[in-house]
């Protein structure tokens, strides 16, 4: 078909989700066990849902201010505060999910034709949103050893200069697990103070995160940085609280931001629907209830998967430290999106390829272990082993 040529010419460039393109070619077949999309197959709590029946009950089916309902801004400024130190309300926006605060987000700091900088390999659309405005992306690479992904922290700082307007960053990582030390946190905000770059950190996995710690989540940025630094982070209730379709977010940036957010927010979306805003209420006040079960049992799934995975042949895994998801590299099968689609096809078993989220990912596959089931992964397991069995090492025909 034809592309019409009215169109932005950046936009006929996007890519398709070659995770939705496996997606796709699996749904609705009930013999295919799904782990593509990054999101439990757990229900969202009841008391969370029946916070927003409650609210539409009451009749809470009207518009509310731009960046969220006051109680609400109010209640995640608390819930901050307790993982990071003092955080006001005024630093806070609500937001309609993650993707939308990351899009809001760049639609405040870049400009057609600013550079940016992400770390890759990453979920897509952290380096489509600002192709999408016109920045030119620059990516750098983790580097793969023994199946964990480390930074180089010297092509990092090489590639952030005083031209870069964002350096983007996700950490704990999807896909990867890979998950930032203190230690390189403060050395990228050292660094990025001295070329003048925002970071934009993506730590929507903060509470995913496997490793002790005395506040129960993985290093942030908000831990060793000012309030008036160059430094927008991105939440979601989606992952720690079993909340992905609800499309719920947050921001935290400068307090002097806030009102620019607002205005953006007007211009995209007006608000979120009250009647998710209730539930993400709820959702904090029994957080206590709700994410720490969430992460032991996901922690099992981690734990129940890896394991299996390293008994296959040819599979090259490390555990996440964080996250939801095991990454692993397929020897001798190097182009995943393919391997990809004949293991839906072939085995009924949905993976996300590697490519997926950067070109240096390709040959590894990702697979999202948020299963209520453990023995649904040890099937899903099962199937691959029977795959490879049949498709012998270096036999991934085009």
């Amino acid at each position: 078909m034809k592309s019409p040529a009215y169109l932005r010419q950046t936009i006929l460039d996007l890519e398709e989700s070659r995770i939705r393109q496996v997606a796709n070619a699996g749904m609705g077949r009930s013999d295919v066990l799904a782990f593509w999309f990054g999101e439990s197959d757990e229900v969202t709590p009841e008391v969370v849902r029946q916070a927003a029946i409650d609210s539409l009950h009451q009749g809470e089916t009207f518009y509310a201010h731009n960046l969220g309902l006051p109680e609400l801004r109010q209640s995640v400024a608390g819930y901050m505060s307790g993982l990071h130190g003092p955080i006001g309300m005024d630093r806070i926006a609500i937001t309609s999910g993650g993707v939308n605060a990351l899009m809001l987000a760049f639609q405040a700091l870049v400009d057609a034709g600013d550079g940016v900088v992400a770390v890759t390999p990453v979920w897509p659309n952290l380096t489509a949103q600002p192709k999408v405005l016109g920045a030119h992306v620059q990516c750098v690479s983790l580097r793969p050893e023994a199946g964990e992904w480390v930074l180089d922290m010297a092509a990092l700082k090489s590639a952030v200069t005083g031209s870069t307007r964002v350096l983007v960053l996700n950490a704990p990582n999807n896909p990867t697990g890979w998950t930032l030390s203190r230690q390189e946190q403060q050395a990228i905000l050292t660094h990025c103070r001295q070329t003048g770059t925002w970071i934009l950190a993506d730590e929507v996995y903060e509470r995913l995160y496997y490793e002790p710690t005395l506040n129960a989540c993985a290093p942030s940025f908000l831990d060793i940085a000012t309030p008036d630094d160059r430094l927008v982070v991105v939440h979601s209730f989606s992952k720690s609280f079993l909340m992905t379709g609800w499309r719920l977010g947050w921001l935290v940036m400068p307090a002097a931001m806030t009102p620019s957010i607002g205005k953006l927010i007007e211009f995209n979306t007006s608000c979120a629907p009250v009647f998710a805003q209730r539930a993400a209420a709820a959702a904090l006040l029994h957080n206590q209830d709700i994410t720490p079960r969430v992460v032991a049992h996901l922690k099992r799934c981690r734990d129940t998967l890896v394991p299996l995975l390293k008994t296959l042949p040819g599979v090259q895994v490390a555990p996440a430290r964080g996250g939801m998801y095991a990454f692993f590299r397929l020897e001798g099968h190097p182009d995943s999106l393919q391997t990809a689609k004949r293991l839906v096809a072939e085995a009924g078993l949905g993976l996300a390829p590697g490519e997926a989220f950067a070109p240096e990912a390709a040959g590894w596959l990702r697979w999202c272990f948020a299963s209520k089931d453990l023995g649904r992964l040890a099937q899903g397991v099962g199937r691959l082993k029977d795959w490879l069995a049949k498709n012998s090492l270096g036999s991934d025909p085009n």
